[in-house]
């Protein structure tokens, strides 16, 4: 039962995004140990690429780590830490005794983090509209036709799976007749807004495959050396 336990609780962790890449921090190599005890103790430990990562972005991971694996069925505890960090002793405390962000934080932090969580669920659906648009308008479809489309004219991807997740987690259409291109309040794109609509998606797109990029490769080099 442990093993399979243990992989439900991985599973779990793969739901769990960095805010900032729109990764899971399994994909990221954030996750440096989990284990799973007879008891169904779940013992996460998580480590980010610097000492000086934002604490508010450190501590939404470990806090949503903490929720997703406490979620899973059979699992009696868990313990989710981050080690190697400038605020780890502070997050640490404060997911264990689930204090949220202000809280933890009390006389710096000024809000909990929903707004920021929203904020940065708003770049990635902005970056997948290009992801997905771009193979559309690769294929000379122009402006126009790109305005009046439904997710359901489509081609299925995981990118448009992707697209289809942020938009529910912001409360925006993604059924299929929701239209491709949406402006962050909802509002449909007009053919005259489509070309500087997906030019800001991909500047969006950009920015956070170019720092998950950067993530990526201060990891690999932390990993390599076993630097903390």
């Amino acid at each position: 039962m442990t093993a399979g336990l243990h992989g439900d609780v991985w599973a779990a962790l793969g739901s769990v995004m960095d805010p900032e890449l729109d990764e899971p921090i399994t994909d990221l190599d954030f996750v440096e140990s989990c284990s799973v005890s007879d008891e169904g103790v779940a013992t996460v430990g998580l480590r980010l690429p610097t000492f000086f990562c934002a604490p508010n972005f450190s501590f939404l991971m470990v806090a949503d780590a903490y929720d997703a694996v406490s979620a899973v069925p059979g699992v009696t505890h868990a313990v989710v830490t981050l080690a190697d960090h400038h605020a780890s002793a502070e997050i640490n405390r404060g997911v264990a005794a689930q204090a949220g962000f202000m809280a933890t934080f009390s006389g710096e932090a000024t809000a909990e983090l929903d707004e920021l969580r929203e904020q940065f669920l708003k770049k990635a659906a902005m970056a997948g509209q290009d992801r997905v648009a771009q193979p559309l308008v690769d294929d000379g479809i122009g402006p126009e036709k790109l305005a009046t489309m439904s997710l359901g004219q489509v081609p299925p991807s995981g990118d448009l799976t992707r697209l289809r997740e942020r938009r529910a987690q912001l409360g925006l259409a993604h059924d299929d007749d929701a239209p491709l291109l949406l402006h962050d309040d909802g509002g449909r794109v007009s053919s005259a807004q489509v070309p500087l609509h997906l030019r800001r998606a991909r500047l969006h797109r950009i920015g956070i495959e170019a720092n998950g990029h950067i993530c990526r490769e201060i990891m690999k080099t932390k990993l390599a050396v076993g630097a903390p």
